[in-house]
């Protein structure tokens, strides 16, 4: 089981970046999918989920209109579109199988002018 993520860089408040995690070995579109965020010094927050069908997807309160999960099964990758960047959404940001106890080795948003 794997999941590698990338897309994560530097870029100016209000700017915008899409992730990216690449899953393999087990059958991707069977689980629900997270995206995490921990920023220094805090703990690691939920930021998304979508569902193994991509249907449904719920968001905390400080990315909600700003961030959007969506997944491709057939690709096995889940994806997070992040808009309208602020200097707090800085953190390293993890994809997440709960199901089976897997976290991607994070990929760093930086937002600073």
């Amino acid at each position: 089981v794997q999941l590698v993520e990338s897309g994560g860089g530097l870029v100016q408040p209000g700017g915008s970046l899409r992730l990216s995690c690449v899953a393999s070995g087990f059958t991707f579109s069977g689980y629900p999918m997270y995206w995490y965020r921990q920023a220094p010094g805090r703990e690691r927050d939920l930021v998304a989920s979508i569902t193994g069908s991509g249907l449904s997807t719920d968001y905390a309160d400080s990315v909600k209109g700003r961030f959007t999960i969506s997944r491709d099964n057939v690709k096995n990758t889940l994806y997070l579109q992040m808009n309208s960047l602020k200097p707090e959404d800085t953190a390293v940001y993890y994809c997440h199988n709960s199901h089976l106890r897997k976290w991607g080795q994070g990929t760093q948003v930086t937002v600073s002018s």
